[in-house]
């Protein structure tokens, strides 16, 4: 990976990152993530054809040696703060997609959340408002 990490690249790979925590990509997932970078202002100046470059980008560097941290790393660095909560909104979206979050995707937010420095207030709300918009009759 030869270019810098852009903040809209920065987004894609915790959401890309916390769709495999639990080793399965769900379509819903999938989903998700392209619909969010269709349509939020902060992927506006984003070509959404290199989406599946970048989600294969993450892949990579997950796969390396400390994986998971050099992708946090990554986030936490070309991330300016102000898109701290925005990141941790994105994850916990995509993770809500198909309705069932699993014990990695938990750990993962934990993670992100930690490194992010994010306190618990701004997440538990972020959280809240994820299960509100998700629920079923």
């Amino acid at each position: 990976m030869t270019d810098p990490v852009s903040p809209q690249k920065a987004l894609i790979y915790t959401m890309v990152t916390i769709s495999a925590a639990d080793s399965t990509m769900t379509d819903s997932e999938l989903l998700k993530i392209g619909e969010i970078v269709q349509t939020l202002p902060v992927f506006r100046e984003f070509d959404a054809d290199k989406l599946v470059q970048v989600a294969e980008e993450c892949g990579a560097l997950l796969e390396g040696d400390d994986g998971l941290d050099t992708v946090l790393e990554v986030i936490a660095g070309a991330l300016p703060e102000k898109l701290y909560k925005t990141a941790y909104a994105l994850a916990v979206e995509v993770a809500a997609a198909d309705l069932v979050v699993e014990q990695e995707e938990l750990r993962f937010l934990a993670l992100l959340r930690d490194r992010l420095h994010l306190d618990k207030l701004t997440v538990a709300a972020i959280e809240l408002s994820a299960r509100v918009r998700n629920r079923v009759v």
